[in-house]
């Protein structure tokens, strides 16, 4: 990762996104701002657009790595509900970002997408094809919900929690019902 990406990410944990300036991020990595200008030539905005985008490849990469020799569904589902959760808690500029700024939903719609992108693979081993775009972006939303604001009574990190919610709501939902009626 380019030093100006690493910067970048520690002057997020420390003052967020709307108070790190181009000039924070060139004096924490000793160079001046014409040097990040050359590098990244849309300023403040392109540093952290490549930044967002190197830390999602590296969570898709994370979370490929933990489920891709797996063989179930719900082994699928608890190890990548707990990667994510791991990765989000532990991640220090988006536990600021969570903790002190709004984020606004069409910022947080790249990161469902990516989500879901990250998921569908690993869901289509599993669920027919037709369902895996709608299972995948249904599966991310609910892990990265309880993941960025989590209740009180439910850690997700936590391999008997992330299996309770696996078992009790993500199954369930992915499993194909057979609804009868009687007239």
């Amino acid at each position: 990762m380019p030093i100006e990406q690493r910067v970048t990410l520690r002057c997020v944990a420390r003052w967020g996104i709307g108070k790190t300036t181009l000039d924070d991020v060139a004096r924490e990595a000793g160079c001046g701002r014409a040097s990040i200008y050359r590098a990244f030539r849309g300023g403040k905005q392109e540093v952290l657009t490549a930044t967002l985008q190197r830390e999602l490849v590296g969570a898709v990469a994370a979370i490929d790595a933990a489920v891709r020799d797996l063989d179930s569904l719900e082994e699928v589902l608890v190890a990548g509900t707990m990667t994510a959760a791991r990765l989000v808690t532990d991640h220090a500029a988006l536990g600021f970002m969570l903790a002190n700024e709004p984020i606004a939903f069409e910022r947080m719609a790249r990161v469902f997408d990516a989500a879901a992108a990250c998921a569908a693979p690993h869901l289509a081993r599993f669920i027919p094809t037709h369902e895996v775009p709608r299972a995948a972006e249904w599966v991310s939303r609910v892990v990265l919900t309880y993941a960025f604001n989590p209740p009180r009574t439910v850690d997700i990190r936590n391999a008997d929690d992330a299996r309770r919610l696996v078992r009790d709501y993500l199954l369930p939902a992915l499993a194909p019902t057979t609804v009868s009626r009687s007239r």
